[in-house]
């Protein structure tokens, strides 16, 4: 075995940890591969992305019925502030849905070009914070009694909006980013075993745990809920922005142990350019070369590019195609947070607000992605069963129909308990139907582990597959489709009304089907292609 070059050392928090021997032929056949240990500074810009989950799903959670019921609630009923019912609410959640997944693609560019990743994410941090107050200020009573409350909701959803956009582009890529070695090496557990750390395994293992943090701020509706139900909307609104204060002193913290990738050029302005000359010279990439682009035409169409950056343009598109699928998912998903939220208040809550019930998807995150990370993935690789990002996503597809399916019986069931069976929360009773809002607990369970197998999967394999210098681009294209599902969700609008609801979530189930089949045969091949590529690198790590 030979040592690896003094060089080779793992970022962490400014102290130099030396790696071990590259592994032969034989302790890549033999011995166990790991996730290697995160660097501190990842656990720094993990802490950070608790906090502004946290802020984002607290403030997001009380939203629908924000807009949807009247200031003055039935006895029994659900806290509200504007009245402007089911479709109004829902329409007004997926714009906020939209514009914070679109907004990516913006702060992708400030920190390739401008800024970095690190000032990007401060700069836009603190414009969240702006958001927030003016949605604070505009949700105390005399705001809602003078009428301003709904401009100010506008208001506050785009400055969060770009707030948040800023945010989402890097702060993931910043993570993975604090891991620096890029290729397997010899370590020795504190047991004596000699294991094989895998730069692979260990990224996905910081986007595993990321994804926990996220999850364990998407914990915040249950308090923000309560507090909306029992004392006020406006204290609903500051918890938030006092934890996203919180967050952003977090971050900071860690600002002279970081890794930071120094702004470039704008990848995004340049991959547009560069995409405009193939167009225009013959609709291929390759035409777009700077070697293949005459230099007296270099002026005119501003080649400011090499040869490596258009291939890498081509790697980045390609790992793309695997996201035109993802608007459908996002769509299923997004009922969590408006019809589904909508649903629990026509069910029997007790004493319980109707929009903490998807608090039951991040609390099931919280035990199963460890369970996934320490347990099922390791068991399936040790039996030669490793599951490809392809695999995982189609899983994740088809367990997101099954959640639908059972959205739409349980839509059918609640329509055929009185008092008011497919007209609840009708005039004359006042009272929602009589079954009990827990039987919903299974969409959210279900719909928590299909996130596993395709969101957690679809946040590694942006960053894996996009060449280094376009990892902000391809995450803010996959957090874009986010945005495509939220338009996606304005064509079931009409749907969203009593009595067509079962309908609604069937739709939504068939078609999620026929795109889980679609998405495995067309790109199945992607898993085979990198168990090839898995292969080469190993014979390429031996010699």
């Amino acid at each position: 075995m030979s040592d690896v070059e003094l060089s080779d050392f793992v970022d962490d928090g400014g102290k130099n940890q030396k790696l071990g021997e590259t592994p032969t032929k034989e302790d890549l056949s033999k011995l166990r591969r790991v996730a290697d240990r995160i660097p501190i500074t990842a656990w720094y810009i993990v802490a950070c992305e608790l906090c502004e989950r946290f802020t984002y799903y607290g403030v997001q959670g009380p939203m629908q019925n924000y807009i949807q019921f009247p200031p003055q609630p039935k006895p029994g009923g659900q806290p509200g502030a504007l009245g402007k019912g089911e479709q109004a609410a829902t329409s007004i959640n997926l714009f906020f849905f939209f514009f914070c997944y679109v907004t990516p693609l913006f702060g992708a560019v400030m920190a390739d070009r401008y800024l970095g990743k690190y000032k990007t994410i401060i700069i836009f941090s603190l414009i969240y914070v702006v958001g927030l107050v003016v949605l604070t200020v505009t949700s105390i009573p005399a705001a809602i009694t003078s009428g301003v409350s709904l401009p100010g909701l506008v208001i506050a959803i785009i400055i969060i909006g770009i707030g948040t956009g800023g945010i989402k582009s890097n702060v993931g890529p910043m993570v993975a980013d604090q891991y620096r070695p890029k290729q397997p090496y010899i370590k020795v557990l504190p047991s004596g075993e000699r294991v094989i750390a895998d730069p692979k395994l260990t990224v996905q293992t910081i986007f595993a745990w990321f994804y926990l943090a996220i999850n364990i701020g998407g914990l915040a509706p249950i308090l923000t809920t309560l507090v909306e139900k029992h004392h006020s909307f406006w204290l609903a609104y500051l918890i938030p922005t006092v934890m996203m204060v919180f967050g952003i002193l977090i971050f900071i913290s860690g600002r002279r142990t970081y890794y930071k990738a120094p702004p470039s050029t704008s990848v995004i302005a340049d991959s547009f350019s560069v995409m405009k000359v193939a167009f225009v010279r013959g609709k291929s990439l390759e035409n777009a070369k700077a070697s293949n682009v005459p230099v007296n035409l270099h002026a005119k169409y501003r080649v400011n590019w090499d040869d490596n950056f258009v291939n890498d343009l081509k790697s980045a598109l390609e790992a793309c195609r695997v996201f035109v699928f993802y608007p459908i998912y996002w769509c299923c998903y997004n009922q969590m947070y408006n019809n589904l939220i909508s649903q629990a208040a026509t069910m029997n809550t007790g004493s319980l607000p109707n929009d903490i019930m998807n608090n039951f998807d991040p609390l099931t995150l919280l035990f199963m992605i460890p369970l996934f990370e320490k347990v099922i993935y390791p068991f399936l690789r040790s039996k030669g069963l490793p599951l490809k990002p392809v695999t995982r996503i189609f899983i994740g597809f088809l367990l997101s129909a099954v959640a639908m399916g059972y959205a739409a019986i349980l839509q059918r069931v609640v329509y055929n308990t009185g008092p008011c069976y497919d007209h609840p929360l009708c005039k004359e009773a006042d009272v929602p139907n009589d079954i009990s809002v827990y039987w919903q607990i299974p969409v959210y369970v279900i719909v928590a582990i299909s996130e596993i197998f395709a969101s957690i999967t679809g946040l590694e394999y942006a960053y894996q597959k996009a060449p280094p210098s376009m990892r902000s681009l391809v995450t803010a294209l996959f957090l874009t489709t986010t945005a495509f599902g939220s338009i996606l969700g304005y064509a079931i609008v009409p749907l969203a009304v009593d009595p067509y609801l079962p309908y609604m979530y069937s739709l939504l189930a068939g078609i999620m089907v026929i795109t889980a089949c679609v998405f495995y045969s067309l790109f199945r091949k992607y898993d085979l292609q990198e168990e090839f590529e898995e292969e080469i690198t190993e014979k390429e790590i031996v010699e």
